[in-house]
């Protein structure tokens, strides 16, 4: 068996297992094979930590982490306490068997209850795969990190953690008309006997990063290029750094498909990007426009896959530029990027299905054109 068909048989099983979820399993999947983090946004009961257990779970032969963190978390507790016997000989050792340097793959729940203690260690595990403590230095084996929380952090000191979290996926209860599936894989699941779950190994998981290393994605870059560009023209901050590794979904995208080479379809990853949720939208949209006639034969199905956008969400952004517009004192540039902004919106609008609210808010939308054209 391929390692390709390892994974897939894994990714396979948890959406079976998790009905709904389909989304974030595909999106731990290309975490997985790209070596980047992702974080997991959502209220309590859904399904998050279980979802990344069972991922873990197989993971044949890997060691895992996971750790609901408190303000008053200590470095031990995630990276081991000091070897006392080595101590006593005036060396300072961490003894880490069963902590998180040793871990395939680590799971941190409440990650923004992260205090200063653990916070530096934690970034540069996070950016590097490095664990430092004090002289120690060595490399760590995580292949993913995953992290998950109730809400988004409201200090900015915290904001250099989710920084380091390329992916963020947004994680809600699955629609009531499905309740009945939920209810029945749950009480499948209970029944399940772990003996029967596929399995992957590090060293498959590690073939499949390498895989994903070779990928040419020169091939699409000039498109990825004025999409980074479009981006931040719209008020969305991509630094150069993040830029980089984004490459690195792109590729695990075109891997997890069967290909070698990129396709502009793989730039799907970046609707994952945000900062905030009302990024998010915003994001679909303009990524939605840029590969919506593109070829769907060798796409990742998740590609053309997206959320149907939700009509409040775009009706409140329309009405927030045409107060931002009405209120004037706009510079140029300013100007410009609300058109920007303005236009990704109404691109967004074809998707909505309800064709009584893509009237309602096209309406809006052609009235605050009106507006723009008649003072420009």
């Amino acid at each position: 068996m391929s390692n390709f068909q390892s994974l897939n048989n894994v990714l396979q099983h948890l959406k079976q297992t998790f009905v709904g979820k389909d989304e974030i399993v595909d999106l731990l999947g290309i975490c997985l094979v790209a070596g980047e983090n992702a974080f997991l946004l959502g209220p309590p009961g859904t399904a998050k930590s279980a979802i990344v257990r069972m991922m873990a779970s197989c993971i044949k032969d890997g060691n895992t982490f996971e750790y609901l963190l408190t303000r008053f978390t200590e470095p031990n507790e995630i990276f081991g306490p000091f070897d006392i016997r080595r101590l006593k000989e005036g060396e300072l050792v961490t003894n880490t068997a069963g902590m998180m340097p040793e871990a395939s793959l680590v799971f941190l729940d409440e990650l923004f209850n992260a205090n200063s203690a653990i916070l530096n260690s934690l970034l540069t595990a996070l950016n590097e795969r490095i664990f430092r403590r004090g002289r120690e230095t060595r490399k760590l084996p995580a292949l993913m990190f995953v992290g998950a929380s109730n809400a988004l952090p409201a200090d900015e000191t915290l904001n250099a953690l989710l920084d380091r979290f390329l992916v963020r996926i947004e994680c809600g209860y699955v629609d009531t008309d499905r309740l009945e599936e939920v209810l029945e894989a749950g009480w499948q699941l209970a029944a399940t006997s772990p003996q029967h779950r596929p399995m992957i190994t590090p060293a498959e998981i590690g073939a499949l990063q390498q895989m994903a290393r070779q990928v040419d994605v020169g091939a699409i870059r000039r498109q990825y290029v004025g999409l980074i560009h479009t981006l931040r023209n719209t008020g969305i901050s991509v630094s150069d750094r993040r830029a980089v590794r984004i490459q690195n979904l792109i590729a695990a995208s075109a891997v997890l498909s069967g290909r070698t080479t990129a396709i502009p379809a793989d730039l799907w990853v970046l609707r994952y990007v945000w900062d905030t949720r009302e990024q998010a939208d915003v994001l679909s949209g303009i990524v939605d426009n840029v590969i919506r006639d593109e070829d769907k034969t060798q796409a990742h199905p998740r590609a053309f896959n997206a959320t149907t956008p939700d009509p409040e969400t775009i009706l409140a952004e329309v009405r927030e530029l045409s107060n931002q517009w009405n209120r004037g004192n706009l510079t140029p540039a300013a100007q410009s990027i609300l058109r920007d902004k303005l236009r990704y919106i109404h691109s967004r609008t074809a998707w909505i299905g309800n064709t009584t609210h893509k009237e309602f808010i096209d309406k809006e939308i052609d009235d605050l054109w009106a507006q723009i054209l008649k003072t420009s």
